[in-house]
């Protein structure tokens, strides 16, 4: 099974690459989904506040790889995606499946609050003090069970730098997977 992972920051564009894996066969299976499905169990509100109590629960009480272990455990096909990696525990715990890449998506923070702003989803209904405020929590982080970006994002096979348009950013992805998968 070839397995993409995709991590990177909020805002960054992992949607983006995601859509574009999936008109080349790939079959995505989404941290967030998964996540939300968990915070509707538990009866909760779905916000960026729960989204992250919830994962890191789940990380300290299954194991920091038990989200993503849980989604490649109920995947199907042979060429899949995991989006929304979020500790270096799910990493390795995906490399340890055989054919694995992980790719990263970053852009200025502005930038990236004013793409959470149109996309106006449950989760993206706050300040931009909130936004950088919880970027700084998860971007750097010693515990397995928690958030770790930055060193997510040094882990990845391959960056992108979404600063510029959104047709920029899928040219990009176009031409990395001729690359790897045409």
């Amino acid at each position: 099974m070839e397995v993409i992972g995709i991590t990177g920051t909020l805002g960054a564009g992992k949607s983006t690459i995601v859509n574009h894996l999936i008109k080349h066969g790939f079959k995505d299976y989404s941290v967030r989904n998964f996540i939300i499905t968990e915070i509707k169990k538990r009866g909760l509100e779905i916000n960026r506040d729960n989204m992250v109590i919830v994962a890191n629960d789940l990380r300290k009480t299954k194991s920091p790889s038990y989200i993503v272990e849980s989604l490649y455990n109920k995947a199907t096909g042979n060429k899949i995606i995991i989006e929304s990696i979020r500790t270096p525990g799910e990493i390795e715990a995906l490399k340890q499946k055989g054919k694995f890449t992980l790719i990263a998506v970053d852009a200025e923070q502005h930038l990236r609050y004013e793409r959470i702003t149109k996309r106006g989803s449950e989760t993206d209904k706050i300040s931009f003090e909130k936004f950088k405020e919880d970027e700084k929590k998860e971007f750097n982080n010693n515990d397995p069970s928690k958030q770790n970006l930055k060193k997510c994002i040094e882990m990845s096979d391959y960056k992108f730098d979404n600063n510029n348009t959104l047709d920029n950013l899928k040219k990009k992805v176009e031409k990395w997977i001729n690359l790897n998968f045409g």
